[in-house]
């Protein structure tokens, strides 16, 4: 008997489950929340490692079809001192496949391919343990029950709470994205920083951080520690003595953002311009402020370092959330979770990569399945592997996000060292 079987979520890891519990002759419903698949940005590019990330694709069908996408001159690597000194400039071999890099748009209209996803469906809570299975309640009212419904909707996951009670917590650190477009045409200076792959940039506590994607995209990471709320913190930002600093970059911003007015603050149009330096919380919608804010925060650094942020277009505020390392639950017949969702960790480059071998094991498993109870018995020992094998690479993410943004740069560039040596 063919079980019912829902994946909520279509990022990575829900599509790779869906697209191997396809290729052995499972249907599988596939549910979204976006009302599309371009309703929002698909974020910067991935590194998908040959043992992970590969493999799940392999079992996919999909992986000749990655190797003509993919970019393995992406895994290029370069960092600088916040002088500008290059410290390290490591350019792989070109027959090097270990890691290549991948757009996550390429990758997410790879994945799709023939499925049929229900796009614009929100869940607003998945019960288990009903006479008919497992019901899934949706924001619009509908419902609809299942054998198996797998959770793999990220960070702050609707299906978690079937199963588990806990939350994401707060690092520390928080991120700040941006990003340039038709970079070898309009910013060739920068397109040639960059290289074909990465730059990293170290400070005490701070970091930048730019990633070449295809077709002239470069996205920008502004790394540092602060508190959750640094934008509305004023005392945070007196004790950084931003006020100084936001006044050399006023200019700056206001001929970057002519919504600006003289003195740095927003025009009559309402906006907040440079916001906590004047006394008041930072508005992260107004992106001259923002851009202001984080060029004093950098303050000192290269010029054509600080020029990834002055010519930054939007910019996204992303503080880095983590579940607890050792994340498990009791199991509960019906219910599963995969990647974020499961076991969220700082985004390091294994995050994508576990949830996609992950969406590969589970749905092998179910595949094999026989009946209810085998079904229940291999979801159950396929969690049992996901922990142990998340809760080692959530510790080793959780220890190189503390050595990336710290006091003392060097052990940023020492652990580099370690996983890429010269």
């Amino acid at each position: 008997m063919r079980q019912r079987i829902a994946v909520i979520g279509a990022g990575p890891a829900g599509l790779t489950f869906a697209r191997v519990l396809r290729r052995h002759g499972h249907p599988v419903t596939v549910f979204e929340r976006d009302p599309g698949p371009g309703a929002r940005p698909a974020g910067g590019a991935l590194d998908l490692h040959e043992e992970l990330g590969q493999r799940a694709l392999d079992r996919a069908g999909l992986l000749e079809e990655f190797r003509v996408l993919s970019r393995p001159e992406g895994q290029a690597m370069r960092i600088l001192d916040t002088d500008g000194t290059v410290l390290r400039d490591w350019r792989p071999r070109p027959d090097d496949l270990a890691n290549p890099e991948i757009d996550r748009g390429q990758l997410r209209d790879l994945l799709l391919g023939p499925l049929d996803v229900r796009w614009g469906r929100r869940v607003s809570e998945v019960a288990p343990g009903t006479r008919d299975g497992v019901l899934i309640r949706f924001a619009d009212g509908r419902q609809e029950t299942f054998d198996l419904v797998v959770g793999a909707d990220g960070a702050w996951s609707r299906v978690r709470p079937a199963v588990s009670p806990a939350t994401p917590h707060y690092t520390g650190v928080t991120l700040v994205e941006t990003s340039l477009d038709d970079v070898d045409t309009r910013h060739p200076g920068l397109a040639r920083l960059v290289g074909d792959g990465s730059l990293a940039v170290y400070g005490v506590n701070r970091a930048l951080v730019a990633q070449r994607n295809s077709g002239g995209h470069v996205k920008v990471y502004a790394q540092f520690r602060a508190p959750l709320d640094w934008h509305t913190d004023l005392n945070w930002h007196t004790d950084l003595n931003w006020h100084t600093d936001l006044d050399r970059h006023t200019d700056l911003g206001r001929r970057l953002d002519p919504r600006l007015g003289p003195d740095g603050h927003g025009s009559a149009d309402g906006h907040a311009g440079l916001g906590a330096a004047r006394g008041r919380a930072l508005d992260l919608a107004d992106a001259g402020a923002v851009r202001a804010a984080l060029l004093a925060l950098f303050d000192g650094w290269a010029e054509p370092v600080l020029d990834l942020l002055r010519h930054g277009s939007a910019f996204v505020h992303r503080p880095l959330h983590v579940l607890p390392v050792r994340h498990t639950w009791d199991h509960v017949p019906g219910v599963t979770l995969l990647g974020d969702a499961a076991h969220l960790m700082p985004p390091l480059g294994v995050g994508a990569n576990l949830a996609m071998l992950e969406g590969a094991e589970l749905a092998e498993s179910v595949a094999a399945a026989s009946g209810p109870a085998d079904l229940d018995e291999a979801v159950r020992a396929f969690e049992e592997r996901m922990w142990a094998r998340a809760g080692r690479w959530a510790e080793i993410t959780g220890a190189g996000l503390d050595r990336l943004v710290s006091p003392d740069p060097a052990r940023a560039l020492a652990l580099f060292d370690e996983v890429q040596p010269s």
